[in-house]
């Protein structure tokens, strides 16, 4: 399984050995054309600006007026031996959504996201500390968050703004993964922009270039979660009867964003 601080951690020396600089410790107030104004009152110019803040990213807050279905998580790493095995449970346990358990090397990342309209009233925090409970007491690090699960917004570009990963809801419903398809679309960003600056290359071959390699798999993702969320609202006994050998491979086509069926 990933180490997102090691991977996020090699991207950031990746990035400053090409010359990225990076604030810490700042935060964006406002974006306006070409400027980005910082809380401390630092402005900063640029032909082209990214948000890549997640779906709270204020770039989209003030120039997208996109809304959509954000799921609230709540995880924890525990250390430990927790087998090979990733674990991910339905209906109940986690309404609308799953609990996981993820192994690593000497420990877990273990959460629980629900969608609050299906969990009758019980708060993310319920389900979570009786889920945690299974798995022992040894908590290294708890965390927090949502997960946008509507899929891509309509538009990435608006004149030199451009928006990657959450915060062009560049998540997979069906399973809630997002760190590729991240990648992909800031790859593609990367490479347009550069066009962009060298060329005069539109800025909007980045959404065009993003559906052509991703949006057929984001398609299937979305209709496989709206399926799901369906499915998910039934009793638990009747999904466990719904998940068995014979419908094991329609299962894994819909969490990983194929066509459920294949037609000859």
């Amino acid at each position: 399984m990933l180490n997102r601080v090691a991977h996020d951690e090699a991207l950031v020396e990746l990035a400053k050995s090409k010359g990225a600089n990076y604030l810490t410790g700042s935060r964006v107030e406002s974006v306006e054309d070409e400027t980005v104004l910082l809380r401390d009152g630092r402005q900063f110019t640029a032909r082209v600006i990214v948000g890549a803040g997640g779906h709270n990213d204020p770039l989209r807050r003030d120039h997208w007026n996109e809304s959509g279905l954000k799921i609230p998580i709540k995880f924890v790493l525990m250390n430990g031996d927790f087998g090979d095995a990733v674990e991910l449970h339905f209906g109940g346990m986690a309404p609308g959504g799953y609990a996981w358990m993820f192994p690593k090397d000497s420990g877990a990342n273990i959460g629980v996201g629900i969608q609050n309209k299906f969990a009758k009233g019980r708060s993310l925090n319920l389900f979570a500390e009786d889920f945690f409970v299974r798995y022992g007491e040894d908590v290294t690090f708890r965390g927090a968050g949502s997960l946008p699960m509507s899929g891509t917004i309509d538009c990435f570009v608006k004149g030199n703004h451009l928006l990657v990963g959450d915060a062009a809801g560049m998540v997979l419903p069906s399973n809630g993964a997002g760190i590729t398809i991240a990648m992909i679309g800031g790859r593609i960003a990367g490479q347009t922009i550069v066009n962009h600056l060298n060329d005069g290359t539109s800025l909007h071959e980045y959404e065009n270039e993003w559906k052509r390699q991703m949006g057929k798999v984001m398609s299937n993702s979305k209709r496989a979660f709206m399926f799901g969320s369906w499915i998910l609202r039934l009793p638990d006994w009747l999904i466990n009867l719904l998940f068995n050998p014979l419908t094991k491979p329609f299962v894994w086509r819909f969490v990983t964003c194929r066509k459920p069926f294949i037609i000859f």
